[in-house]
């Protein structure tokens, strides 16, 4: 079920920050259903939506590091440039297991902090909304966020010392439910469920305000004027 917001810290309780894990593609083989719409633009947009989601959640005081795991030597400089920790997918098994090991990684950096899985996908993030959704996440040992869908997940969270399970992949807003994971439905938080996959959802996030580096690229496709 989802949960509504939390009231505002009390006691003087700091509010728990968080490691989040952002996987990003060899750039080759990203956003491939894009490749009509953005041609020869594909992966100069791929690079800039990842950078424009790292760069918001940078921006976010709720979180403490953001580790990205990509094993492009592109993206990992320029995320770096930005702010970011860099690993390689060491395990190269696939997505989870990739968030599995930049959530280690974030562990031994800080014990003390929540690990979160966030996708690269969030060109449009505001880092006001995903306080908001981290402070909610907070409140449960394990939480996700669905994606503007319905069907995926944007956010995975868990709480210092509760196992680190995502569970990404089709249909993962239904498995995240099934391993008892707390959905997180909040108002005003349209940004952090807005992924983009497709020409629309490109759309759609342009629509919410994209950052300047998605903009600039999508500025460069005929077929989104």
């Amino acid at each position: 079920m989802s949960t509504p917001a939390p009231s505002a810290q009390t006691h003087g309780t700091p509010p728990l920050r968080w490691s989040l894990v952002v996987p990003v593609k060899v750039l080759a083989r990203a956003k491939t259903r894009m490749s009509a719409a953005a041609g020869p633009h594909r992966e100069a947009l791929a690079l800039a939506v990842a950078a424009d989601t790292v760069a918001a959640a940078l921006r976010c005081d709720r979180v403490r590091d953001v580790i990205v795991v990509t094993d492009d030597p592109l993206p990992a400089a320029e995320l770096a440039a930005l702010g970011a920790r860099i690993v390689p997918d060491a395990p190269d098994a696939g997505l989870n297991p990739a968030l599995v090991y930049g959530a280690r990684r974030g562990r031994e950096l800080a014990a003390d902090a929540g690990v979160g899985a966030l996708s690269a996908d969030l060109p449009a993030l505001r880092p006001l909304e995903l306080a908001r959704v981290l402070d909610a996440a907070g409140a449960a040992p394990e939480a996700f966020v669905p994606d503007a869908a319905g069907v995926g997940t944007t956010l995975y969270t868990a709480r210092p010392g509760v196992p680190f399970s995502p569970a990404f992949g089709g249909g993962s807003r239904t498995a995240h439910r099934a391993r008892g994971a707390r959905e997180i439905l909040l108002p005003g938080t349209d940004s952090v469920r807005r992924d983009v996959d497709t020409p629309d959802d490109l759309r759609a996030a342009l629509a919410l305000g994209a950052g300047p580096r998605t903009t600039a690229v999508a500025s460069r496709l005929p077929s989104l004027a």
